[in-house]
This record gives structure tokens, sequence and C-alpha cells, in this order.
């Protein structure tokens, strides 16, 4: 269900589906379509906007604890569970299914590096090829990852090999669709 706000001033927001940064004018009025992974995607007379948490307080009348997001405890210590359990806080801004139970990650390594740090690589895809959204995605995923205990360095990397399938999606994510 959505909610309707008007922002009390200018802020950046990122183009849904293209990507690119625009500026919203103070009175626009946004419908608050999602509050998943820390962002919210709005739908305003010109389209489908994400905005950045620091942002939100400027949607009247939202309420920002909603953009409360579940953490890997920080034990000081490194886990792939904790990176699995990262990127499974990055969502699509159109699609209300973390990017694991979508089926975007296809592989995940950790390794130490000589100072003792974890070295993550991902590699991820996307549902759509022309998707602007996608270095948007990615960047979320690797800050989250980079944010974790012990990780000295963080990479994602976009891959179109294998084509992503709607049979990808987890039973977790069909079952969030509707789809079972």
């Amino acid at each position: 269900m959505t909610s309707e706000h008007v922002l009390s001033r200018e802020i950046p927001a990122t183009v849904i589906p293209a990507g690119t940064m625009v500026m919203l004018s103070a009175g626009t009025a946004a419908h608050v379509m999602q509050t998943l992974g820390g962002t919210v995607t709005v739908r305003t007379e010109g389209g489908l906007f994400r905005i950045q948490r620091e942002h939100a307080d400027a949607l009247a009348g939202f309420d920002v604890s909603k953009l409360a997001v579940a953490t890997a405890p920080a034990t000081g210590e490194f886990s792939e569970a904790a990176v699995w359990a990262a990127l499974k806080t990055c969502f699509d801004p159109e699609i209300p299914v973390n990017i694991v139970d979508l089926g975007l990650v296809y592989d995940l390594s950790a390794e130490k590096s000589p100072s003792g740090g974890q070295v993550v690589e991902v590699k991820m895809t996307l549902t759509a090829q022309g998707c602007g959204m996608g270095p948007t995605i990615a960047e979320d995923a690797r800050q989250k990852i980079a944010a974790l205990p012990t990780v000295e360095s963080a990479k994602v990397h976009i891959v179109w090999d294998p084509i992503w399938t709607p049979q990808m999606i987890s039973p977790e994510g069909r079952k969030a669709l509707g789809l079972e």
C-alpha cells in the first residue's frame, strides 16, 4: 500500500530505471511505493525515483524509522554467512524482494589478504540488461559488504552469463511476489 507525502525541500534522487541523478523540487507530491534496504522508492508525476536514507526526512510526515536495515552482528570475525546476510538487505527499487532471493547473486568469494583482512568479490546480474539501476544496486551491495568486520576490500561485478530468468527466484522470493 502506498502513502502520499510532499517534499519539504529539494532533494537528489535516482531515476528508476535509468539510474540517472536528478533533483526533486520542494512541494513535489510523492507516493511511497517501497521502503526496503534503507532507501525509499517513490512515484511522482515525473515517474519512479529512489531516495537515499539521508534525504527521506524531506518526505513530510514520513516515518524515517521504516528505513531500518537489518545488519550482520559486528562480532569482529568474518563469515561468508554475514556477507550473504548483508546482500539480503539489498533490493531492486522496483521489486520488493532482496537480490539474493531474486536469484541475482551468482558467486561470492572471500580470501584473506596479506594484511589479514578479507577481500570479498561478488558476481551478480540484473533482471534486465538495459537496467540503469545496475551500478546503483551493485554499489549498495558493495558498501554493505565493505562495512562488515574485517572486510578490507569489496567488489561487486555485474555479469550477464547466465542470463537471469524468473526461475532463479528462491521459494521465499516467489512467495513474497505471490508466484506460489
